[in-house]
């Protein structure tokens, strides 16, 4: 992963937090993703939240898997824990950090790949466990790493950057999360940081494993493809001497609009997606009636918004599985090896 360091130049008036950093202290690198790439402002959405939240960043642990999603943690909270694990093995990963400390604040980043095709059995499990976590899916329906393949949420009829039209059902990561028991689910959209950001920070709240399914254009993949002025298009018909590739710079999609009512966005390749927010009188503690919504909104084309599902009344995985108050690495050593006689009487429990 490239690392590209921002200049540090704080001006005195910036405003300070309750621990007298400013948003700037909960910044990473550069960017080094396309050019209006939703997943930016995803991160915009993070560092705000945290700031707000006066979140201490060496209290933070940021994780991520393979992908243009998995990048993100970079880009934020650079005094934080972080590790990119292997591509869908992040949630396991979380979930061992998560046992050994108990008193930190984890946070995964994921994409629709990385959690929906090769991670979807191990993001399946964290929902399970309810292991103490924020878990952000940036979506876009495509592989951005390896030139925009379908991903397992690419609905039917998308079509891809080379012209193949998808005929697979998606796997909605919602809809999902409800099926296998998350006791927080949330859906928002990239350019709407008035929604995305109180989710994000309900979610790092939540005690027990909070979804946030954020759906985030891709300014590369998904172009037209039945434009003159396509990269495919392009390249099957023009001849450079060399091979280049260009991503045009374009500004980020910014949405407004109010609980209950319905918005159409035109993305960057002049397709359009339709969003639409929970009324105000929404029950979302009804598992039921939420599964039944979203499904009825994703019948009509629109992608229903919001705090979606929100379960407090279950343990987490520290409480199903009794597990101590103290850090492990904080634990004397006759306490984490008990001695041989300990470890007969309890394997002999299994005999």
């Amino acid at each position: 992963m490239t690392y590209i360091a921002k200049p540090r130049v704080d001006h005195p008036g910036l405003t300070r937090n309750a621990l007298g950093m400013t948003r700037r202290d909960y910044e990473g690198a550069l960017s080094t993703l396309c050019a209006g790439c939703g997943h930016d402002s995803v991160t915009a959405a993070i560092v705000r939240a945290c700031w707000e939240m006066a979140l201490p960043p060496h209290r933070v642990v940021k994780l991520s898997g393979i992908g243009c999603s998995s990048k993100t943690p970079a880009y934020f909270l650079s005094q934080s824990h972080g590790i990119n694990t292997v591509h869908g093995r992040m949630p396991s990963v979380a979930t061992g950090a998560a046992a050994a400390n108990r008193q930190l604040t984890f946070m995964g980043i994921s994409g629709d790949g990385d959690s929906l095709s090769i991670g979807l059995g191990q993001f399946c499990h964290a929902m399970r466990r309810n292991v103490r976590m924020l878990y952000i899916i940036e979506n876009n329906g495509v592989y951005g790493l390896t030139k925009g393949q379908f991903s397992a949420s690419a609905d039917i009829g998308s079509k891809a950057k080379k012209g193949e039209i998808n005929m697979q059902p998606p796997i909605d990561p919602v809809l999902t999360a409800l099926t296998a028991g998350a006791t927080f689910v949330a859906r928002s959209f990239s350019g709407d940081k008035e929604q995305l950001v109180p989710l994000i920070k309900a979610g790092l709240s939540h005690d027990g494993f909070a979804l946030i399914d954020v759906l985030s254009p891709c300014v590369t993949f998904n172009d037209h493809e039945d434009s003159t002025k396509s990269y495919a298009f392009s390249r099957q018909f023009y001849h450079p001497a060399v091979h280049t590739d260009f991503v045009a710079p374009a500004e980020e999609i910014r949405a407004r609009y109010d609980e209950g009512a319905s918005m159409e966005l035109e993305l960057h390749d002049g397709s359009h997606l339709a969003l639409r927010k929970v009324e105000p009188e929404y029950d979302p503690t009804d598992r039921d009636g939420a599964f039944v919504k979203i499904h009825e909104r994703i019948q009509a084309g629109e992608w229903l918004t919001g705090l979606l599902y929100v379960e407090t009344g279950r343990e987490e995985m520290h409480g199903l599985n009794n597990t101590v108050h103290d850090p492990l690495a904080t634990l004397p050593f006759s306490a984490l090896c008990p001695g041989a006689e300990t470890l007969d009487r309890t394997l002999a429990r299994y005999r």
